[in-house]
């Protein structure tokens, strides 16, 4: 769900203020993986196009998960406080969340500043009530804890989530994801697709990638037949198993396995196989050189028209396209002039500028962006 509000983008000259607000025990990984974007865009457009800061409600250090104290730039009352403030959670989360916390993130919410989380963060922000009437993205240990906990919240399996002025992106690596994808929008893809190649990172994943969740997390240990039947989906992609001989491995009747899909997955069994031969197809799309032909045959469709429509209905575009648009986005980036920021420069700009790839990537004017989407 990809649905900002007009006050997400920006013009050309104006530096992007992030904040992140550090809880206890955040996970340090996640952190990197939303901040390293930032810079490298400052240093490949040579331009200030992000400042971010860290924060902590006394200005004090936080021990990240793995036992490395942080210290933040500022208090979370220091005028320092963002544009968009990210809440970077991590293990324990339900424990480390205060009134203080949720008070704090509510003032932010009523002077319209655009609210995001990592890894577990988004839970603080559901805690806050400003979750309710959204989509969001947790790491998958606390899918079914938020479900419950939240049932106002529409809880996504997604990497990341972007919905209206909440941005939230489950754990390890993909805050990258979430951020490249924010910068590829606001400055154009060649950035983000640099940006990318610089981190050594294999491609820039969507919101339509989902984690990988075990299903015990999903549900529990209370559905035994329901995990044996997913997991027999899961192992016959390239061959489907026909529903009713599905229903018969596990001693169950047809209707009985369509209602415990419906009551614990949300969907019909022929959907969520669909949905699992899908994305397999996908990844093998984007990973692997089979043709549309092979890639249809080893996913279990019976006509390559019959494939491309099903991707196209799930996923948007069809599969022609997908592999077009992945290839066209590792192209290396046109190198151009250095171009002077119009701000001040950061400390972290100003060593760059040293770099070989500093102000290696032409900046599009925001009009020619605003045409191109």
């Amino acid at each position: 769900m990809t649905t900002m509000s007009s006050n997400s983008t920006v013009s050309d000259g104006t530096t992007q203020s992030v904040g992140f607000l550090l809880l206890d025990k955040f996970t340090l990984i996640s952190l990197a993986s939303a901040v390293e974007p930032l810079r490298m865009a400052n240093q490949l457009s040579g331009r200030e196009l992000y400042r971010w800061h860290t924060f902590s409600p006394g200005g004090e250090p936080v021990w990240a998960s793995d036992g490395v104290p942080i210290t933040p730039d500022a208090s979370w009352n220091n005028p320092l406080v963002a544009d968009t403030v990210i809440v970077c959670g991590g293990v324990g989360i339900q424990s480390v969340i205060t009134r203080e916390h949720i008070t704090w993130l509510q003032a932010l919410a009523r002077q319209s500043r655009r609210l995001g989380g990592v890894c577990t963060g988004s839970w603080a922000l559901a805690k806050a009530g400003l979750l309710d009437g959204y989509e969001c993205s947790v790491h998958w240990e606390f899918l079914a804890a938020m479900q419950e906990a939240f049932p106002r919240v529409s809880i996504s399996a997604s990497l990341f989530t972007l919905d209206r002025n909440r941005l939230t992106s489950s754990g390890g690596t993909a805050p990258m994801d979430m951020m490249l994808h924010l910068i590829g929008r606001d400055h154009g893809r060649e950035l983000s697709a640099a940006i990318s190649e610089m981190f050594v990172y294999e491609r820039i994943r969507n919101e339509q990638d989902h984690q990988r969740v075990p299903l015990k997390h999903v549900l529990g240990t209370h559905q035994p037949k329901l995990q044996e039947v997913v997991a027999l989906m899961e192992a016959n992609l390239e061959e489907p198993i026909d529903l009713d001989n599905l229903a018969e491995y596990v001693d169950l009747s047809r209707r009985q396995l369509e209602r415990l899909f419906q009551k614990y997955l949300h969907c019909t069994p022929s959907r969520y196989y669909l949905r699992l031969r899908l994305v397999r197809a996908r990844q093998l799309l984007k990973q692997t050189s089979l043709s549309i032909i092979e890639l249809a045959y080893v996913c279990g469709f019976v006509s390559t028209p019959h494939f491309s429509k099903c991707y196209r209905e799930y996923f948007g575009v069809p599969p022609s396209d997908e592999r077009s648009g992945s290839e066209s986005s590792r192209k290396p980036a046109t190198l151009a002039t250095s171009q002077p920021s119009s701000t001040r420069p950061l400390t972290a700009l100003d060593q760059a500028r040293n770099e070989s790839t500093f102000a290696s990537v032409r900046m599009s004017d925001r009009s020619d962006l605003a045409q191109s989407c």
